[in-house]
């Protein structure tokens, strides 16, 4: 579903969402199980965004990917290095580069789909972070909700890439180390003077859906607001172990379940 079209009959105010934390935690898993329900409430069209480098939220989601903004970078540097234009003949800079563009979003029925990607060569990632910027300004307005799976850190909140943020998810694992992680993610949020309207924790992985003391101690000392625990579970391994999206996961997942219970308390 292309929010494109909806743009002739009136733009929304979208509401971002930001899902952060830690690489290895289950954070991409996580939040394309969010995009599911989102849609599954009725709060579609979603733009969904995967702004990590090393991404795979189209994996948890089922769908192929023709082309990442990445994939434009490479494409045109080539170009410039070969001095061959890929411009077909007739076509003007700015009407390939649009065609280019709306090769990388991915339509499906409830949602679409924006991938960074990123570079095959050497070099900073400068040039694909500014075109995500261009097309999260261009794109978000068309959508009621906007889903960024981030990479690792905070850099495409602290770069102003995107628009804005209004909810900011910190996921984490239940050790101390990963809680401390997403502790020091919220604490740049704070620096950089954001405030989103809601900005809390999710626990992932945690046995038997419990924490212990420990982990509830440093959740205090990084002074963090926990939404809720989502517990480890076996199945979504196995799931990941056979290539198959987290999203055919049955609704009787304990995994599911315990997202659908913090999602509904957001009441977004």
């Amino acid at each position: 579903m292309s929010g494109k079209g909806n743009n002739k009959e009136r733009e929304f105010m979208s509401f971002t969402i930001a899902v952060a934390g830690k690489g290895g935690v289950g954070k991409t898993t996580l939040c394309g199980l969010f995009i599911q329900y989102l849609c599954e409430q009725g709060k579609r069209p979603v733009l969904a965004v995967d702004a990590d480098a090393n991404s795979n939220l189209n994996e948890v989601l089922g769908i192929d990917v023709e082309m990442t903004l990445g994939d434009i970078r490479e494409e045109m540097s080539k170009a410039e290095a070969s001095g061959n234009s890929q411009i077909p003949v007739g076509m003007t800079k700015a009407d390939y580069m649009e065609f280019m563009f709306s090769r990388c979003l991915a339509e499906e029925d409830d949602y679409d789909m924006l991938v960074m990607g990123r570079s095959q060569g050497a070099g900073c990632y400068c040039y694909v972070n500014g075109l995500l910027q261009a097309q999260l300004q261009k794109l978000a307005p068309n959508y009621p909700y906007v889903v960024v799976d981030n990479e690792a850190g905070m850099e495409h909140i602290s770069r102003g890439i995107l628009p804005k943020v209004d909810m900011i998810l910190l996921v984490s694992d239940c050790s101390r180390r990963g809680v401390q992680a997403v502790g020091r993610i919220a604490q740049l949020t704070k620096e950089l003077g954001l405030k989103p309207e809601t900005m809390g924790l999710i626990v992932n992985r945690a046995p038997e859906g419990r924490l212990n003391e420990g982990t509830m101690e440093e959740i205090e000392k990084q002074g963090l607001t926990l939404l809720g625990v989502v517990p480890q579970d076996a199945e979504v391994y196995e799931y990941d172990c056979a290539g198959r999206p987290m999203v055919d996961l049955p609704e009787t997942s304990p995994v599911k379940q315990a997202l659908h219970s913090i999602i509904d308390k957001l009441k977004i």
